[in-house]
C-alpha cells in the first residue's frame, strides 16, 4: 500500500487531519514498528543525485563549500565579513568530518544525530591539521589558496564517496526488498 493511500484511509477512518496521521506514521517508522520504503528507489547515480529525498544533504554540502570559497575571495567588506566568519568556521570545524562520517556510516540508523555531530567535529579537528601538515611538505606551502583548495577537495571527495556508498546501500536495500 502506498503511503499516500494509508494516510488518506487512516485520516478518513479516524477523522484525523492528514498531517497528524503522517506524523504518527513517521513516529511509528522511527520506532521500527512500521516499515516505510520507496517503491521505486533510484538505481542510477544520476537519478540518485537528482532526487532531493536522497541527495539533499550532498547538494547542501556542495553549496556550503562553494559559498565559503566564493566568500573567501570576495572583498572583505563589513557586510560579508560576518557571513565569512560563520561559513569559514563551519567549513573548517564541521564539513570535512561530516563528509567523512557520511562516507563511513551511510545508513541513518548507524549513528544517532548527536553521535554524528560529535564525530564530525572531532574528525574535522583531526583532518584539517593533517591537511596543513601535508601541505607543509609541498611546494605550495601553508597559504590561504592551497589550504582552501585542499580542504574543499577533501570535503567534496568524501561527500561524493558517501553519495556513491548511499546509492550502493539503496540498491542493496531495494534488491533485498527492505
Amino acid at each position: 500500500m502506498k503511503l499516500e493511500e494509508a494516510v488518506r484511509n487512516a485520516s478518513s477512518s479516524f477523522g484525523a487531519k492528514p498531517e497528524e496521521v503522517a506524523r504518527r506514521i513517521y513516529e511509528l517508522s522511527s520506532a521500527g514498528m512500521v516499515r516505510v520504503r520507496d517503491p521505486d528507489p533510484p538505481r542510477s547515480a544520476a537519478r540518485f543525485l537528482k532526487e532531493p529525498a536522497y541527495s539533499a544533504w550532498y547538494w547542501a554540502l556542495i553549496a556550503l563549500v562553494a559559498s565559503t570559497v566564493a566568500l573567501v575571495f570576495a572583498s572583505p567588506g563589513a557586510p560579508l565579513i560576518y557571513l565569512r566568519y560563520a561559513l569559514g568556521s563551519l567549513f573548517v570545524l564541521y564539513l570535512p568530518g561530516a563528509a567523512l562520517i557520511e562516507l563511513l556510516y551511510p545508513k541513518k540508523s548507524d549513528l544517532s544525530q548527536l553521535e554524528r555531530l560529535a564525530l564530525s567535529l572531532g574528525l574535522s579537528l583531526a583532518l584539517v591539521p593533517l591537511v596543513g601538515l601535508v601541505l607543509n611538505y609541498t611546494p605550495w606551502g601553508i597559504r590561504l589558496e592551497p589550504i582552501l583548495a585542499s580542504v574543499s577537495l577533501l570535503t567534496v571527495g568524501f561527500a561524493t564517496g558517501a553519495a556513491f556508498r548511499k546509492l550502493s546501500y539503496t540498491r542493496l536495500s531495494a534488491a533485498a526488498g527492505r
